[in-house]
């Protein structure tokens, strides 16, 4: 029985070390004090991300993030902890945990990597208020449609002071 109980927890530890190991970012929150709807409601915008997230105890993160190379946040599992894996954007699931956390002020982002770096809390807010991929996508091709546009103007101011003035000779 013992065994069994250490074999269920070592797989968990592993699983969750894979999890760390795959991930472009890890997101580490204390939740306690979210209503049951709002966890629901933060899972399914973290779901809707693909962004995993899970309640798992301090000691199989702390034995997981050891085995994932990430000693370093240690310090962060205590007390309620949820983890957010995300695979594919490294920035989603800090953006989405951030902008969360402004109307449920009892969320609270205690750490966290972000490709392959542990990162200090300050790092990760900065990386959370950054604009995101399709954001600085749209952004860039603004900036490069002003000069077109200006350009296309003044050839077209200049075509018509050609016409105006082939008019008037």
């Amino acid at each position: 029985m013992k065994e069994a109980v250490l074999n269920a927890k070592q797989a968990q530890v592993d699983d969750i070390a894979d999890k760390m190991s795959r991930a472009e970012s890890v997101i580490i929150v204390d939740y306690l004090g979210l209503s049951v709807a709002q966890v629901t409601d933060l899972r399914r915008q973290l779901h809707d991300a693909d962004v995993e997230m899970k309640v798992v105890k301090n000691s199989i993160l702390q034995r997981a993030a050891k085995k994932a190379g990430y000693d370093e946040l240690d310090n962060t599992f205590a007390g309620p902890t949820a983890v957010a894996f995300s695979y594919e954007d490294p920035i989603v699931a800090a953006k989405i945990i951030a902008k969360f956390a402004e109307t449920a002020d009892v969320l609270e982002i205690k750490g966290g990597m972000i490709e392959g770096k542990v990162q200090t809390l300050d790092k990760i807010n900065e990386y959370a208020h950054m604009p995101s991929h399709d954001e600085l996508l749209a952004t860039l091709a603004s900036m490069l449609q002003s000069p077109v546009r200006k350009f296309a103007y003044a050839v077209k101011a200049i075509a018509e002071k050609q016409e105006a003035d082939d008019s008037a000779a």
